[in-house]
């Protein structure tokens, strides 16, 4: 999430920021093994029409969640302007989940955390944060943060369920009675692996368009 300064991470308030991807659209327990086709991960950090899309569905239910000053995540620009490792899942050719990884100083932040409403429960969030996990160990970072909110207790179940950890603000953040912030040391714990139930989640990563191309320069929610 290397690189980058802090506050660049992290700007609550800053124009079209809403909250990072630890959010309600992460929501479902995982699906029973087998019943999903494979989700196949690209990457695609100049942010192409799909991702865009997905960006601005998750944008969408945010509003009707946070109000403003309790939307911190990053617009498409902000994610590109961060060198954000974006990445997008897709399913039976379908563009159904996305996340990316913003380089900081010492950590990644983990930036629009997604998975359409349809494909909730099928193990695409797993999918989606192993393959950002992968992301982060090929970027030298062993250490990933995230900023979600307490009204998003399914994406807070599975941040926990996969191993982030409650802490304090970090970054620009501040205590606001709604962000809760998370986080996971990577080192040590190998490659990220998710659950049982849903390693049928991801069955490859692709570049879109390759590492780099398209960026000038990192939510959860």
């Amino acid at each position: 999430m290397t690189g980058g300064k802090p506050a660049s991470c992290s700007r609550p308030g800053s124009a079209g920021a809403a909250s990072t991807g630890g959010w309600a659209g992460v929501g479902g327990c995982p699906a029973e093994p087998g019943r999903e086709a494979p989700l196949t991960l690209r990457r695609d950090d100049a942010l192409g029409p799909e991702a865009r899309a997905l960006i601005a569905e998750s944008e969408a239910e945010q509003a009707a969640i946070y109000p403003p000053e309790f939307r911190f995540a990053f617009s498409p620009d902000a994610l590109i302007a961060a060198r954000t490792r974006f990445l997008v899942g897709y399913r039976n050719g379908r563009a159904i989940a996305c996340g990316g990884v913003a380089p900081c100083d010492g950590y990644g932040e983990l930036k629009r955390i997604f998975v359409t409403r349809s494909a909730r429960g099928s193990g695409a969030a797993d999918a989606i944060l192993a393959g950002l996990e992968t992301e982060a160990r090929a970027a030298g970072l062993d250490l990933l943060r995230l900023e979600t909110g307490e009204d998003s207790p399914a994406a807070l179940k599975l941040y926990a369920r996969l191993g982030y950890h409650r802490r304090g603000p970090f970054g620009a953040y501040a205590e606001n009675g709604s962000s809760v912030f998370m986080e996971k040391r990577l080192t040590g714990s190998g490659p990220a692996t998710p659950s049982q139930e849903s390693t049928r989640g991801m069955a490859s990563v692709t570049a879109a368009h390759p590492p780099g191309r398209g960026r000038t320069g990192a939510s959860d929610r």
